[in-house]
């Protein structure tokens, strides 16, 4: 696979692991920082689905869910050709750190750079939301709402 389409954030955040992994497989609480409506099943084989920006579903299936330290689950869009629902790889990896977490995610699979481009500019804009919210804070609400692009 080649490195230039290989999505890579890692960002601190300012809360324990646990707080984090919460944030990232209960649905209302998902919702806090992405989406307008979630619906996950955090074991290997469950369902990912998420209407990120209130326009677009992302789907796919959990493949490793390792309590308060990782998850890795399918990722597409429905309706899309170009990356359809579970046909990329997203990858997160939570490191405790003596004043929160280190969140590295990997996105592996998308089909060109102009997807990869798009795609980390969303998990940059997504990532400082959670942040936010694990900081306590309120993120306001979501400039990508509605989009669908």
């Amino acid at each position: 696979m080649q490195e230039a389409l290989v999505v890579r954030r890692e960002t601190h955040i300012p809360a324990p692991p646990a707080a984090v992994f919460a944030l990232l497989t209960d649905p209302e609480k998902i919702l806090r920082w992405m989406g307008t409506e979630a619906q996950v099943e955090p074991q290997p084989g469950g369902l990912y689905l998420v209407n990120v920006t209130g326009a677009r579903f992302a789907r796919g299936s959990f493949r490793e869910v390792v309590p308060v330290h990782r998850l890795a689950y399918s990722f597409g869009w429905d309706g899309s050709e170009i990356v359809p629902p579970g046909s990329s790889l997203v990858e997160i990896d939570l490191v405790e750190q003596p004043d929160g977490t280190l969140l590295r995610l990997t996105h592996t699979g998308l089909p060109n750079a102009a997807q990869c481009a798009g795609h980390a500019e969303g998990w940059a804009h997504y990532l400082k939301r959670l942040t936010e919210v694990a900081a306590g804070r309120d993120p306001g609400p979501d400039p990508m709402h509605g989009r669908y692009d």
